[in-house]
């Protein structure tokens, strides 16, 4: 079969109807995103039915030519576009002889799982994650628990845009019922509580409402639920646990029900955000030392992957130092953490952008929201005299900043980043004042990361994901240092006028 593939092209004529519409940007590093647009919306769209289509046929090569099994699982988020997406990529995906597994409205996690159940070696979860409503994309993979790396989506960028498809024929279509009911039972089968948890369960409208209550009640919690029923709209904020308006809203009514910890899911239930019972928004990499520090504590010797953003108690904290704990800093992304944690054999890896993966006895490797909030309250169980704040008190005191954003586009967002290497590479050359400070070290596995004397930490990375920067800054000193950092790192970043502003600063 042979496509029209083309990059651009404007609704409602004859080219969008007869082509596909693939804009090259959607192939990130270890999954895919495009702009599909949503009723109302003035943006041109990046992706069309019949790209999506390409897209399945494209995938279904990629999966033969590795020499991988035919079936795969696919599964949608709740978006209002989702499930046509789906269907078109379904269609595709058999063209190219795979045989499909349709477990319908489900979480990636969920889908990860059904690998497992339904002995298929791939996957193909139709999830645009936290995104804005009006975007679509998919998580793939094809040797479980792991999902696509950057060779294999460049191999499949290729294949898609050359329309260089075999299309072997010979393909399935199977729907999976109830499959929801059938995680569920995975996820809490032999998992109890004894201590009474009140635990807010905050989905922001999006997919996982349909599933994070019920775990979290099977357990033992008393869940007080906050935006769950199911609305593509998004209409409070996006299910995103790194947004501060979600984190908000969670401190919000983890403060007026006297609830005991607050948790947050994303709109494909594959991260989890933390708010403890005075209102405090930990970010992922604390909840992550909290939860390395418990783990460890039961398996001394553990091993963690954290990456590059994430805070340096990993590295200097006593409790995970007297417990043998030993920390391997890695590149930023699920598909990094995920592998790398695989190939390590490690008890766990922390993302700050709240992925965790948990391997046994915790879990089967990939990052699943509910596992990680199981874990959480497993903790809180095992602590029976502290609070979620004691256990965030008991941390060493650091100064964080939220994950910020600043605009740049997908086609020069790692031009960027390669200049500002460059220039901290020079400035540590030449012995040069930052911040106030020498630099020490640069970290450069992601982006690159600055480190001064005094242990404050900077870092620029590009987002793998969106048409934007990635800067987090840490210092263990004070909060002045923090900004001292900040700033200092921000005038090297506004010597490219490529950068543009925050989406939020602190």
């Amino acid at each position: 079969m042979t496509f029209k593939i083309v990059h651009d092209a404007r609704p409602n004529t004859f080219e969008f109807e007869t082509s596909a519409l693939v804009a090259p940007s959607g192939f990130r590093e270890y999954d895919a995103r495009w702009w599909f647009g949503h009723p109302g919306s003035s943006k041109q769209p990046e992706l069309n039915l019949v790209g999506v289509q390409a897209l399945g046929m494209g995938l279904g090569t990629l999966i033969r030519r590795m020499g991988v099994g035919p079936d795969i699982v696919t599964g949608h988020d709740f978006r209002s576009y989702s499930l046509s997406i789906k269907l078109a990529l379904a269609s595709g995906l058999m063209a190219a002889g795979a045989r499909v597994k349709d477990i319908g409205l489900a979480l990636s996690p969920m889908a990860y799982f059904a690998q497992f159940a339904l002995d298929a070696p791939s996957v193909a979860m139709v999830t645009a994650s936290h995104n804005e409503n009006g975007w679509t994309g998919v998580k793939m993979g094809a040797a479980r628990p792991l999902t696509f790396g950057p060779e294999e989506m460049s191999a499949l960028k290729k294949i898609v845009l050359e329309g260089d498809f075999d299309l072997a024929g010979g393909g399935a279509y199977e729907f999976v019922p109830d499959f929801r009911a059938r995680y569920l039972d995975d996820l809490t089968q032999g998992r109890s509580i004894t201590r009474k948890l009140k635990v807010v369960a905050a989905c922001g409208n999006g997919t996982a409402g349909a599933f994070a209550p019920e775990a979290l009640a099977r357990i033992g919690c008393e869940v007080v639920p906050l935006d769950v029923d199911l609305d593509h709209t998004f209409p409070r904020y996006n299910p995103n646990p790194e947004d501060m308006n979600m984190l908000h809203a969670i401190r919000d009514k983890v403060l007026e029900t006297g609830a005991d910890v607050g948790l947050g899911f994303d709109g494909d239930g594959d991260r989890c955000g933390v708010v403890d019972n005075e209102g405090n928004e930990i970010f992922a990499d604390k909840v992550g030392v909290m939860l390395a520090r418990d783990i460890s504590g039961l398996h001394p010797g553990a091993r963690f992957v954290v990456d590059v953003k994430s805070t340096g108690l990993f590295d200097t904290d006593a409790v995970l130092k007297a417990n043998g704990a030993v920390t391997d800093y890695w590149k930023t992304g699920h598909s990094y953490i995920k592998r790398r944690v695989a190939d390590l054999k490690a008890a766990a890896g922390f993302e700050k952008s709240g992925h965790f993966f948990f391997n046994p006895p915790f879990g089967r490797g990939y990052d699943d929201g509910l596992v990680t909030a199981i874990a959480v309250c497993a903790m809180l169980d095992r602590n029976p005299q502290k609070s979620m704040a004691d256990l965030y008190r008991d941390l060493p005191l650091t100064y964080g900043t939220p994950t910020m954003s600043p605009h740049c586009d997908d086609d020069k967002k790692y031009g960027v980043v390669a200049r500002v290497t460059a220039d901290f590479e020079a400035m540590k050359a030449k012995g040069a004042i930052f911040a106030g400070q020498r630099i020490v070290d640069l970290v450069t596995v992601n982006g690159v990361r600055v480190v001064a004397e005094d242990g404050t930490w900077g870092l620029v990375r590009a987002s793998s994901n969106k048409p934007e920067l990635v800067v987090v800054v840490e210092s263990p000193v004070s909060s002045e240092r923090r900004r001292e950092m900040f700033e200092a790192l921000d005038q090297v970043l506004r010597r490219s006028p490529e950068v543009g502003p925050y989406n939020q600063t602190f």
